[in-house]
């Protein structure tokens, strides 16, 4: 782990973090106000269609915190393989004048992300307060659950990044494939409305989908499925865990063989 995280490297994530959190807002009015208002403007469109007219949030209790948890888990999942994938093609220049591990570039990109999902837990936080939410023991499990979610979107923007260095359709087909799991994953509404339990089933064996689940039941209410109760404490609980260590290791793997040859496809 030092050989990897060196002073040298340290000190070029650091720069390189900077950097990014730097040029995404530049030119913007409001600046890094938008990594917190984005989320909400979405909740609050999605509040209001979902919920006053289409009634999907009857019964949950704590529903605006409950959406809002799952829509800033997602938009995280989201931005972290989104700015990922481009992020090797976006820095070619650097990559072709100085040589520098190819995976703090990643790295960089996904720790962007991270600080914005520190910043809207702190708004979630005062959406609890607002809504009078118990603060339970369980919550401590929090940090556990969104350490899955990095460490699968980790995975997934190594393979990205170094997919779309030689296939440039990757960006068209991943944000087919994020809107699709969008309204796939049990975001918008609660699992228990999907009235078939194999479907319930099969949703939760996606890792997003088990996430989502386990932090709203941890954070907001005990009365969210997960997949602890649905699988029963089965041996099937487990497959979403299993999904994320072979994500991981596929993607670090793909990703340390083609990184040597970023340099002359970029």
């Amino acid at each position: 782990m030092k050989r990897f995280f060196t002073k040298q490297n340290r000190a070029l994530l650091s720069e390189l973090v900077r950097t990014d959190f730097k040029l995404r807002y530049q030119g913007s009015a409001l600046g890094y106000a938008w990594s917190l208002l984005r989320p909400l403007l979405l909740f609050v469109i999605l509040y209001v269609v979902f919920v006053k007219f289409l009634k999907l949030g009857t019964g949950v209790p704590h529903f605006p915190v409950y959406l809002l948890l799952g829509i800033v888990i997602w938009n995280f999942f989201n931005e972290m393989t989104v700015q990922s994938l481009g992020s090797i093609v976006g820095r070619g220049d650097l990559i072709r004048k100085i040589r520098i591990p190819r995976w703090i570039i990643v790295l960089s990109s996904s720790i962007s992300a991270l600080i914005n999902l520190l910043l809207n837990l702190v708004v979630i936080a005062i959406f609890m307060v607002v809504n009078h939410v118990d603060l339970m023991s369980t919550i401590l499990w929090l940090p556990l659950i969104l350490a899955e979610v990095y460490l699968l979107a980790l995975g997934l923007s190594m393979f990205l990044a170094a997919a779309f260095v030689k296939f440039r359709d990757v960006n068209y087909i991943w944000e087919v494939i994020l809107q699709a799991g969008f309204y796939l994953t049990p975001i918008l509404y609660p699992l228990s409305r999907i009235p078939n339990l194999t479907f319930q089933k099969l949703i939760m064996i996606n890792p997003m989908g088990q996430a989502i689940q386990d932090a709203r039941y941890a954070t907001v209410t005990h009365e969210t499925v997960t997949a602890h109760t649905l699988f029963q404490g089965g041996w099937y609980q487990f497959i979403p865990f299993l999904i994320v260590g072979l994500v991981l290791v596929i993607g670090i793997s793909y990703f340390r063989r083609e990184s040597k040859y970023f340099a002359e496809n970029i």
